[in-house]
């Protein structure tokens, strides 16, 4: 009793701190979602919906303390049903073979692949004689060929190659299939032959509208600023990337200020920063209107209609989304008289987006823009309560951006770590030699370029706004280019980040002494990062690259082909070269046959249709891996293209097999589960 006692006293001294757990909740119930290998039946979600039903009536009456566990009960089910219809309401067909043949479609998006190709999304597909209700609602295609002049709403037709998405090219791997479900994306591939129009585009769509206005902006934009800065622009004004090269982006994302590039918290947050301050000012200047309306709340209004404009223009991706609604929040806070920057509002705004879109919560963006504004907020407050800052009044800007800096850099970097296996040494140099300029040139010319872009007279100040962002790819190039500027780090295990997470969330959100309990998951993290263990042996799903690890890291079988996979374990391993060197590594190369021997077992790899043609072998303890077809006799483990595609990609570790269906199980994205699903709702 004295235990229940002590909790339910602990409960009640967090009383008007609680709200701010309830994204937690939430998010704990979606995690156990996605965490799940198998795919729950409608009896779980009924239970689940009963559950949290019971918990609500049954936490209004109770006494506060025990009223806050319930309804963190109910959060927890309700976030799970959540996760459940969200996966099920964005059911469409997903390719499950690989085609050739001709493609057509309504372009709805164009962007660049890693290779730097232009890459169009398409709606309305038709794919050769696949009928409607087994045609996926979206694909993607790289251009190879020849573009040629494409806008959005066009119809357009090729002959291109399709396959299915593909899954986690190791188990417990970044699973592109569960991501491209979330996206309606059913099929994606390439084409090397002319794109050719059969329908101008349809502009009574709405949405086509908005998308074709994008475009228009951004190629004024390019026309007035040239090469690399006129992508930048254009990326940082309509979400556009498709001007900007591959060398440019590796510079920013290796001196940290990738997060410049994507419209995101920054570019939000700065834009209605700077609309409510102008307008603030100005309505402030006007005797009449400051003497007999609220100022506050009509700059506010305005910078609400710039958010949902920018929110227009740039595309309305997921991270669009998502700034938009953070800056909506506390826009509305300061509508209704309330704080507006407080963990209740950063609270409210993470509800909304996880009600919206649940699998954001997988999305390195929310995890580290919630990351960095949590932090923020929370260290900030603590700091209110010793009074203002010591030292000139001068400084104190200056000694809050270095600390903000600080703070985020603090926040993000493990989880940027986690997600990408990279750290730039000098980022918190590079943003500090940035940010204020994207905050106080680079913003500020962008909203009057706005003003001015009816009237034709824009070009003066998108020059100025390019001087800014000429600025920032000097800072970037600069300081990617200092010895050491990116070390790259070892994919954590699984379960590092979500204690990482708590444990933060903790200190954060925890008042009192109590708090500091939130360290000890914290540093365990990190502990347990330290020691996490990678295969020995990776297998691609193709059975077209293989690699062991060896005491000079990972050695691969082929020096090219297959070189995203390549390049993903490479940074998984935590390790910089690229494929040609890691290739290198391996022990006696010859030819179209590759050998390795571990642990008493030898790997063979079998590349080519001569080499198979040639290889008979098949003896126990014996792993063959085959790009194409074999057929032998004997007890090796044969992993050949028609096996690979019942395992997807493989793992060895301590002499135990791991593929990709066993990690991920049975789910909706998986292969046999969305053929499966589609077929229920077409009966």
């Amino acid at each position: 009793m004295r235990v229940l006692a002590r909790v339910e006293a602990a409960l009640l001294n967090q009383t008007g701190y609680l709200f701010q757990w309830s994204p937690v909740c939430l998010a704990v119930g979606i995690g156990l979602y996605f965490s799940l290998r198998f795919e729950p039946g409608w009896q779980v979600y009924s239970c689940l919906l009963a559950l949290t039903l019971v918990l609500v009536m049954t936490g209004r009456k109770m006494r506060t303390g025990w009223a806050a566990l319930a309804m963190g009960g109910a959060l927890i089910a309700a976030g799970f049903v959540l996760a459940g219809a969200r996966a099920h309401s964005v059911a469409e067909p997903v390719l499950s073979w690989r085609y050739y043949g001709p493609v057509e479609g309504r372009v709805v998006a164009m962007d660049r692949s890693a290779s730097d190709a232009l890459r169009v999304t398409l709606d309305q597909v038709r794919i050769g004689d696949v009928p409607k209700d087994r045609r996926p609602q979206r694909v993607r295609l790289s251009l190879h060929g020849d573009p040629a002049s494409l806008a959005p709403g066009q119809r357009i037709m090729t002959t291109g190659h399709l396959s299915p998405p593909q899954g986690p090219v190791e188990p417990g791997g970044f699973d592109f299939r569960r991501h491209a479900w979330f996206q309606r994306l059913g099929a994606v591939g390439y084409t090397r032959v002319p794109v050719m129009t059969i329908a101008r585009p349809e502009e009574a769509t709405e949405g086509v509208r908005v998308t074709a206005l994008r475009m228009a902006i951004s190629q004024r934009v390019r026309s007035i600023l040239p090469g690399e800065i006129g992508g930048f622009a254009a990326a940082v004004t309509t979400g556009d990337r498709s001007g900007m090269g591959q060398e440019t982006l590796k510079s920013l994302r290796a001196s940290n200020l990738a997060h410049l590039l994507a419209i995101s918290g920054l570019h939000m947050g700065l834009l209605t920063g700077f609309v409510y301050l102008v307008f603030r000012l100005a309505l402030s200047a006007i005797p009449a209107v400051a003497l007999r309306l609220p100022v506050r709340k009509l700059a506010a209004l305005c910078a609400l209609v710039a958010a949902v404009i920018y929110l227009m223009l740039s595309g309305g991706n997921v991270a669009t989304e998502r700034a938009f609604v953070m800056a909506s929040v506390m826009l509305g806070a300061i509508l209704i008289d309330r704080r507006a920057i407080s963990l209740r509002v950063v609270a409210v705004a993470a509800l909304i987006v996880l009600v919206l879109r649940p699998e954001s919560l997988l999305s390195p963006g929310f995890q580290m823009s919630f990351a960095a504004t949590t932090a923020l907020v929370a260290v900030f407050g603590q700091l209110r309560g010793y009074g203002p800052m010591p030292g000139p009044k001068w400084t104190k800007p200056v000694a809050g951006l270095l600390l903000s800096s600080a703070i985020a850099g603090l926040a993000t970097a493990p989880i940027g770590a986690a997600h990408f296996n990279t750290m730039s040494h000098y980022g918190l140099l590079a943003n500090m030699l940035s940010v204020p300029v994207m905050g106080m040139v680079v913003v500020p010319a962008a909203f009057v370029a706005a003003l001015l872009a009816p009237f034709g007279l824009e070009a003066l100040a998108l020059h100025v706004m390019g001087l800014g962002l000429q600025w920032i790819l000097i800072v970037s190039d600069k300081v990617s280019g200092l010895d050491g500027a990116q070390g790259y780090v070892v994919s954590p295990p699984h379960y590092v980040l979500p204690m990482f997470a708590l444990g933060a969330l903790w200190l954060a959100l925890r008042r009192g002494r109590a708090k500091w309990v939130g360290a000890a998951p914290v540093v365990a993290a990190f502990l347990l990062w330290g020691q996490g263990h990678r295969p020995e042996v990776l297998i691609a799903d193709s059975g077209g690259l293989v690699g062991v690890m060896t005491e000079n890291g990972r050695a691969l079988s082929k020096e090219k082909g297959s070189g995203f996979i390549a390049t993903v374990w490479l940074e998984n391993d935590g390790d910089g070269v690229d494929q040609m060197n890691a290739a290198r590594r391996w022990p006696d190369p010859s030819g179209g046959i590759q050998r390795y021997v571990w642990q008493g077992k030898e790997l063979v790899h079998v590349t080519g249709k001569r080499a198979a043609q040639g290889f008979e072998e098949c003896r126990k303890n014996q792993i063959v891996v085959s790009a194409v077809p074999l057929d032998l006799n004997g007890d090796c483990g044969l992993f050949d293209p028609d096996r690979l595609k019942e395992t997807g990609s493989l793992a060895v570790s301590n002499g135990r097999i791991t593929t990709s269906r066993e990690a991920i199980g049975h789910r909706l994205w998986s292969p046999e589960m969305a053929g499966n699903h589609r077929e229920k709702q077409t009966q």
